[in-house]
């Protein structure tokens, strides 16, 4: 299950011990079957990228694209309930969830944080791993094709994982959290205006998908199977 910890790794804040570790993620993506060519491929190159890349025009990439866009924010659950109160109850599900599976997580992290969640999923079996990854392919399916779209090669990343999911994501769900969807530049500066007025958590944004919202809970309810060691942090 060395994947999902090789595709968490891609997904955080460019350092150079991930540009050292290069091959050793190059030549554990090549090894997986159930990613087709076309994502392995896009993979390889985003990995030559990082590991090529001036380490601070890298970090600022990666800032600029997962820090000042909600759109394409690696947290999943704020595709799903914006800042809304909702958010923190089910964080704490999931939190309660990870826990119960014998994985725990530092204070200072959040359980809906992509690359955690697959370092989650690194731990389990495979089965549940691949369940549990198609219980947020539309979430994941939107942010590929806004990456896509944006021409980063991080959207190689949300194809793996899309391959690698049990099923493939609803097509209503994807259009439903596309639907509403702005440029970059307009999304970057509400964001910044935001950030400016200082907003108190609890706005009552939720991301228009009550349905995506029953599926990513239900994430947080599954139990049983076994139960994999303990983990500090990811």
């Amino acid at each position: 299950m060395k994947i999902y910890r090789a595709l968490g790794a891609l997904l955080q804040y460019p350092t150079f011990e991930l540009a050292a570790a290069a091959n050793e993620i190059t030549a554990v993506v090549e090894a997986e079957p159930r990613i087709s060519k076309p994502a392995r491929s896009e993979v390889a190159r985003l990995v030559a990228r990082l590991a090529g890349q001036d380490l601070l025009e890298a970090q600022e990439a990666y800032v600029e694209l997962f820090d000042r866009s909600r759109s394409l924010s690696l947290h999943l659950f704020e595709h799903i309930h914006g800042e809304s109160r909702d958010r923190g109850q089910a964080m704490v599900n999931l939190a309660a969830h990870y826990e119960s599976r014998g994985y725990c997580i530092s204070a200072n992290e959040l359980p809906d944080f992509l690359p955690l969640f697959l370092e989650f999923l690194s731990l389990v079996e495979p089965t549940e791993a691949g369940e549990l990854l198609s219980d947020v392919a539309h979430i994941l399916e939107a942010i590929r094709m806004r990456l896509e779209r944006r021409g980063s090669l991080y959207a190689g990343v949300f194809q793996a994982l899309r391959d690698l999911a049990a099923r493939k994501p609803d097509r209503s769900l994807v259009e439903g959290l596309l639907r509403n969807d702005r440029s970059p530049e307009a999304e970057a500066a509400e964001l910044d205006k935001e950030w400016e007025e200082a907003p108190a958590f609890g706005s009552p944004a939720d991301g228009g998908c009550s349905a995506a919202r029953e599926t990513l809970l239900r994430m947080a309810e599954l139990s049983g199977g076994a139960r994999p060691g303990g983990h500090e942090g990811a």
